[in-house]
C-alpha cells in the first residue's frame, strides 16, 4: 500500500509539474474558491479555526476580528494538519502536501478495501485505486474543493454498508466492527455531502439485515455506527451550534428549490468525457453538451472515465438477464440504482426540497464519487476472478495497461501557460505584501474595496470571489478589512462606508484607524482610475501598485484614539425574502432586524424605518419585551419613528410584526406582510472611542 501511496503522489506531482522546489511553493489554483481553502490553511497556520473552539480569524474582519463560526467547516482536522505544515514551511507548501496526501489515501482505502475484504488480485486493485483517486468528478475539483479530494472514506462507508447487510462474521470487537466505526467517524467529520449520500445506504444495509437474516451484532454495530457518525457530525460543526452569533440572521449559504434541478445528477454525464478532455473526438462530445444542454450545473462532470463506463456497462450485463428472469439483483446494481433515484434530477433529493425544504445539499451530481467507486470495485472484482489462470506478468501488464489508459482518460490536458500565469500572480503578491509590511507597522489595519462580505458573493466586474485573501496570504503582520460575514450586522458599516465619497471613506477609515486602503482594480469598470485620482486630489497621493498592477495601496494617516465603527441602518435578518422588488424587501410574517454595537457601553439612537403595506394593518418595533413603537399604516409609504432606543453591547434584534395576517401578491404569488424601504438608526451623544 505504500508502493500504490508513493505511486499517487508521483502521478499527481509529475500531472500538476511539481518537479522542482519552486513549484511545490506555488498552489495549483489561485483563484475563486481555492483561495478560501488556503486562507482556511494560513488562518490555521497562525493558531486560528482550532477545533471546538470559536471560529475567529484574528488578522481578518478589522477593526474586529472576523467570526466564522456560523460557516460549518466540517474538515477542520485536516486543515489543522496542514496549518502546521504552513507554519513551519508556507501555505502553498502545504496545499500541495494535502492534496498528494487526498489522493494517495484515496487510492490506498480503495485498494485496502477491494483486496483485503472483497479478494481483488493485487495488481488490479492496484489499478482500481489509482483510477478511483483521479476519478475525473474528484480531481479537477483540487483545490477548489479540497473536502471533495478526501474522497478515501467514500470506499470504507460503502464497505461499512455491505458488512451491516451481507457479512455473517460481523461482531463486536471484530476487524469489521472497527472498520464500520471508523468509516462512521471519518464521514461524521469530512465533507458533509459523504455524509448526506450515506446515511441512506447505511440505512438500506440495516434494513436488508432487518427483513433477513437479522443478526444481533450486525444490527446493533450499524445502528452504533450512524450514532458515531452523527455523533462525529455534531462535534466537527461544534462551533456552529454554540459559538454562532446569532439564530435570527438569514443563513450565510442560501439555497433554493431550483438549484436541487439545476445541480442534481443528470445520469447522462456519467457518460460524457469533459469539454477539455485531452483526446478531441473525446472532448468533442462534451463540447456538444454543453452547446446542447439547457441545464448547465457544475463544471465537474460526474464523469465515471473509459474505465469506469466499461465497467458501469458489464454490471448493466450481468444485472438485465437477472431482472428478466426474477432473480435477485447484483447488490453493486441495487446500490448503484438507489444512487441514481436519489440524486438524479427530478428523484429523491428533489422530493426533500420541494416537500422538506432541504435545500442546502443542492449538488447531489456530487453522488457520482460513489458510483465510480461500486463499478470500480466491481470491475476489479470480476477482473480478477476473469484472469485468476493468467500468467502474472500477463496480468500485471493488462492491470498497467487499464490503469494507463483510465489515467491518460481522466487526467487535464497540461497548461504550462497557466501554471505561469500562476506563478507571475503570486511572485506578485509575493513583492507586494514584503512591500507594505515593510512601509506599515505591525498590526495595521487595511481596508479593501471594494467591499465584499463572506462567503459566497457575486463581485462586481472582473473581480473574482474570494480575491481579497490574497493580500492576507501574502502577510504575516498586516490586518484586514475583508472577511466579516455576510448578512451579520458587524459588516454593516462597511457596506454604508464604500457609497461616500473618496474623499470622505479615507477621513472616515484614518478615524477608524486603518492605516491603508487597498483597492482591487479589477471590481471596477474604469479600473479604479476615478477613485485613485480622487483620493490623490484629496491629498492621498502615497499609492503602492503591486509589481503586476492590479492591486493599489493607498496610504492613510490613522489618529492615535481611533473611532470603532457603528452602522448608520439595520442588517434584515430571519423574515425578509432574499430579494428586493422595485426596490423594497418584502416581509413573509414577523421580521428580524439587526444591529451590532461595537462599544462595551450601551448607546442611545434614533430609529426611523420606511415602510410600505399591502392593506390597512397596525405595526410594531419590538425590543426584547418592550414595544418601542407602533403605527398605524394604509397602503403606501409610512414612516415608523423611535425618538430614543438604548442597545447593548454587542448583537441587538429588534423584531417587527403586525396584527394583520400574510398576504399574497397579485403577481409572482409573493406572500407579503409589510416591506422596508430602507432604515436609519442614528448614535446619539458623542463619537464613539475604542
Amino acid at each position: 500500500m505504500l508502493a500504490l501511496f508513493c505511486v499517487c503522489v508521483l502521478v499527481w506531482a509529475v500531472d500538476n509539474g511539481r518537479s522542482t522546489s519552486e513549484a511545490w511553493h506555488l498552489p495549483t489554483v489561485y483563484n475563486g474558491d481555492a483561495h478560501e481553502i488556503l486562507a482556511r490553511i494560513q488562518a490555521s497556520s497562525e493558531g486560528n479555526l482550532l477545533p471546538l473552539r470559536p471560529q475567529k480569524v484574528d488578522r481578518l474582519g478589522a477593526p474586529f476580528v472576523a467570526d466564522w463560526s456560523a460557516y460549518p467547516t466540517p474538515e477542520k482536522i485536516p486543515l489543522h494538519l496542514l496549518g502546521l505544515i504552513a507554519r513551519a514551511t508556507d501555505v502553498f507548501f502545504a496545499a500541495n502536501c494535502g492534496l498528494a496526501i487526498a489522493f494517495g489515501l484515496s487510492a490506498v482505502a480503495f485498494y485496502w478495501v477491494v483486496r483485503r475484504w472483497l479478494g481483488a488480485r493485487w495488481e488490479w486493485a492496484a489499478a482500481g485505486g489509482l483510477l478511483f483517486a483521479f476519478n475525473y468528478s474528484i480531481y479537477h475539483r483540487g483545490l477548489a474543493h479540497f473536502s471533495f479530494a478526501l474522497a478515501w472514506v467514500v470506499p470504507l462507508g460503502l464497505l461499512a454498508g455491505w458488512l451491516v447487510a451481507r457479512s455473517r462474521r460481523l461482531a463486536w470487537g471484530s476487524a469489521g466492527m472497527w472498520t464500520c466505526f471508523v468509516a462512521a467517524a471519518a464521514l461524521g467529520c469530512h465533507n458533509t455531502y459523504y455524509l448526506f449520500f450515506w446515511l441512506p445506504l447505511i440505512g438500506w444495509a440495516w434494513l436488508a439485515q432487518w427483513f433477513g437474516p437479522r443478526r444481533p451484532a450486525n444490527l446493533a454495530i450499524g445502528a452504533t455506527a450512524v450514532a458515531i457518525a452523527l455523533g462525529a457530525f455534531l462535534a466537527a460543526n461544534f462551533e456552529f451550534w454554540i459559538y454562532s452569533a446569532s439564530s435570527d440572521a438569514r443563513p450565510l449559504l442560501e439555497r433554493n428549490y431550483g438549484g436541487t434541478e439545476l445541480y442534481a445528477l443528470k445520469a447522462i454525464e456519467l457518460f460524457i468525457p469533459p469539454a477539455a478532455h485531452r483526446a478531441d473526438a473525446l472532448a468533442f462530445l462534451g463540447q456538444r453538451y454543453y452547446r446542447w444542454t439547457e441545464w448547465k450545473g457544475e463544471g465537474y462532470l460526474p464523469y465515471l472515465g473509459l474505465v469506469g463506463i466499461v465497467a458501469f456497462g458489464w454490471l448493466l450485463w450481468q444485472t438485465v438477464p437477472r431482472l428478466l428472469r426474477g432473480r435477485a439483483l447484483p447488490g453493486p446494481m441495487l446500490t448503484t440504482g438507489w444512487l441514481l433515484a436519489f440524486g438524479a434530477a427530478g428523484g429523491i433529493t428533489n422530493f426533500l426540497a420541494f416537500f422538506g425544504g432541504l435545500f442546502v445539499f443542492r449538488a447531489t451530481n456530487r453522488i457520482g464519487i460513489f458510483i465510480a467507486a461500486i463499478v470500480l470495485a466491481f470491475f476489479v472484482t470480476r477482473i480478477s476472478r476473469l484472469s485468476r489462470g493468467w500468467p502474472g506478468w500477463v496480468r500485471l501488464g493488462a492491470a498497467l495497461a487499464v490503469a494507463a489508459i483510465g489515467l491518460a482518460d481522466q487526467l487535464p490536458r497540461p497548461s504550462a501557460s497557466a501554471r505561469t500565469e500562476i506563478a507571475s500572480r503570486v511572485a506578485s503578491d509575493r513583492a507586494f505584501g514584503a512591500e507594505l509590511e515593510r512601509r506599515l507597522p505591525a498590526g495595521a489595519a487595511i481596508f479593501q474595496l471594494p467591499v465584499l462580505p463572506f462567503p459566497e458573493v457575486k463581485p462586481p466586474w472582473r473581480l473574482h470571489d474570494y480575491e481579497h485573501f490574497r493580500l492576507y496570504l501574502a502577510t504575516r503582520t498586516l490586518r484586514f478589512s475583508y472577511g466579516a460575514m455576510k448578512f451579520r450586522p458587524r459588516v454593516r458599516w462597511q457596506q454604508e462606508l464604500e457609497a461616500l465619497a473618496p474623499a470622505q471613506i479615507a477621513r472616515r477609515l484614518e478615524r477608524y484607524g486603518f492605516s491603508a486602503l487597498a483597492v482591487n482594480r479589477q471590481g471596477y469598470e474604469d479600473a479604479a482610475e476615478g477613485l485613485l485620482r480622487a483620493l490623490a486630489a484629496a491629498g492621498y497621493r502615497e499609492q503602492l501598485a503591486s509589481p503586476l498592477g492590479g492591486q493599489v495601496v493607498v496610504l492613510l494617516h490613522p489618529v492615535s484614539e481611533p473611532e470603532l465603527p457603528l452602522a448608520r441602518s439595520f442588517t434584515l435578518g430571519l423574515g425578509w425574502h432574499n430579494r428586493p422588488i422595485n426596490g423594497v424587501r418584502w416581509a413573509y410574517g414577523p421580521a428580524s432586524l439587526l444591529y451590532y454595537n461595537a462599544l462595551p457601553r450601551p448607546i442611545a439612537v434614533r430609529i426611523e424605518l420606511r415602510l410600505q403595506v399591502p392593506d390597512a394593518r397596525e405595526l410594531r418595533l419590538h425590543h426584547g419585551a418592550a414595544q418601542l413603537a407602533a403605527v398605524q399604516a394604509t397602503p403606501g409609504t409610512v414612516t415608523l419613528e423611535v425618538a430614543r432606543a438604548e442597545l447593548a453591547p454587542g448583537l441587538n434584534v429588534l423584531h417587527l410584526d403586525s396584527n394583520e395576517g400574510i398576504r399574497s401578491a397579485k403577481t409572482g404569488g409573493q406572500l407579503r406582510t409589510f416591506a422596508i424601504e430602507s432604515s436609519t438608526v442614528l448614535p446619539l451623544g458623542p463619537p464613539p472611542s475604542s
